[in-house]
C-alpha cells in the first residue's frame, strides 16, 4: 500500500458473520464480527481512523435450491417461474446453475407474499358419519 492511496479492503456475510479482509498488504489480515457495522469497526481498529478505506462489498448469492428455500416453494416451481419468464433475472449463469444476488431474491419474495395473500383455510371435505 504506497503512502497517501486507500487501504483496499473487501467485506462479505456468510454463515450470519460479516468478514473483512484487507489487500494489497504482505501480511494476511482479516477481521470478523457479527455485523456489518462491526466488521468496519474492527477494520478501523487495525487500519486507524486517518487512514480512508476503499471497501468492496461482496454480495451474497444464491442458487435454485436457495432461492426456492426464501420463496417456501420446491426447485420445480422456481424453474417453472423462470421458464414463464417471471422470476428475477439472474446475475449470471454459471456450468452449476443460474445464481442471483440473494437481496433481489428476498425482495422477490416479499412482493410475491404481499401481492399473493395465503388462501384462506378451506372448509373439511371430510364428511362425518351419521349418528
Amino acid at each position: 500500500m504506497a503512502v497517501g492511496e486507500p487501504a483496499r479492503a473487501r467485506m462479505w456475510e456468510t454463515g450470519g458473520r460479516w468478514f473483512a479482509h484487507i489487500l494489497d498488504v504482505s501480511a494476511y489480515i482479516e477481521v470478523t464480527a457479527t455485523s456489518r457495522a462491526g466488521c468496519l469497526e474492527e477494520l478501523r481498529k487495525v487500519t486507524g481512523d486517518d487512514v480512508d478505506l476503499m471497501i468492496e462489498v461482496i454480495p451474497a448469492v444464491v442458487g435454485v435450491a436457495e432461492a426456492a428455500e426464501i420463496m417456501g416453494w420446491d426447485k420445480r416451481r422456481v424453474i417453472t417461474y423462470i421458464d414463464r419468464g417471471s422470476f428475477p433475472e439472474p446475475l449470471t449463469t454459471l456450468a452449476s446453475g443460474r445464481i442471483w444476488i440473494r437481496e433481489d431474491i428476498e425482495g422477490y419474495a416479499d412482493h410475491w407474499r404481499a401481492t399473493h395473500p395465503p388462501a384462506p383455510p378451506g372448509r373439511s371435505t371430510k364428511l362425518s358419519a351419521p349418528a
